[in-house]
């Protein structure tokens, strides 16, 4: 008679391996349902663990959840100031920030989700709006730079380090949910409204500086296209306008001298 085949044993966990896992489970629960919705009990559940373990690594849910929006505070804030200073020209700083946000969005939506949420109260400094304000800060200086460099106040390099982030950051959030268009999409019109103004909106815009000089020169020539034939229009109009005054002066002659 042989001995009935061994069990398999479970490994048995690190504490840092365990510290990671309750760390990815507080996130995902921490993205559906906020601090205030999710249990200390829910939490060792998911994690197949008694509640005392997560006592024992963050001293409770708020504990977890602090280290939560930290990571991920600096994640995205690295992710984003990296980005900003990988670029040598200023548009493309725009560009390269703007996905950055993007791809962490769409990588790590449930991280985004929590940051958006806001930390609570307890959590420090990790709130969206400190990590806005952080990066914020970044490209004011980056901008106070240029404005010096073309003699501008740069007094103002607050004000529009403000709005250049609060329009990424508000897109971000609107592009969460609906994912249409691509990210790569979304930075581009981000980046067409910023670099160019309303006024000067490309049709057409891209991340990629050759497709937008291809496309700046097709602008060029429709609209040289365009000034010729406008040119001949008013060029046939012109000699309408003289044909037409012609007559009326031939035809108030023979009224004036009927006899001719």
């Amino acid at each position: 008679m042989t001995d009935p085949a061994p069990r398999t044993r479970r490994k048995r966990m690190t504490g840092k391996e365990r510290r990671e896992q309750l760390l990815d489970i507080g996130r995902t629960l921490f993205a559906e349902r906020g601090l205030d919705g999710t249990s200390v009990e829910e939490i060792a559940s998911a994690a197949g663990v008694s509640k005392p373990v997560v006592y024992e690594h963050f001293g409770g849910k708020e504990g977890l959840y602090a280290v939560v929006v930290d990571r991920e505070f600096e994640r995205l804030l690295s992710l984003v100031t990296d980005s900003l200073n990988s670029a040598v020209h200023y548009r493309g700083k725009l560009e390269k920030a703007a996905l950055a946000l993007l791809e962490y969005i769409e990588e790590r939506p449930e991280g985004f989700r929590i940051l958006v949420r806001d930390s609570h109260g307890g959590t420090g400094t990790g709130s969206y709006a400190s990590l806005l304000s952080e990066i914020a800060g970044e490209v004011e200086h980056i901008l106070a730079q240029e404005f010096d460099r073309h003699g501008y106040d740069d007094k103002f390099a607050p004000l529009y380090a403000q709005s250049l982030v609060g329009m990424v950051a508000l897109t971000g959030q609107w592009w969460l949910d609906v994912r249409k268009p691509h990210r790569e999409d979304v930075a581009a019109h981000i980046v067409n409204l910023a670099w160019n103004g309303l006024s000067g909106l490309e049709p057409r815009p891209s991340l990629d500086p050759r497709r937008r000089r291809k496309e700046m020169e097709r602008q060029e020539k429709r609209a040289e296209k365009a000034a010729a034939k406008a040119e001949r229009a008013e060029g046939k109009a012109a000699a309408k306008a003289e044909k037409v005054h012609r007559r009326a002066l031939r035809d108030f002659d023979e009224i004036a001298d009927p006899s001719a």
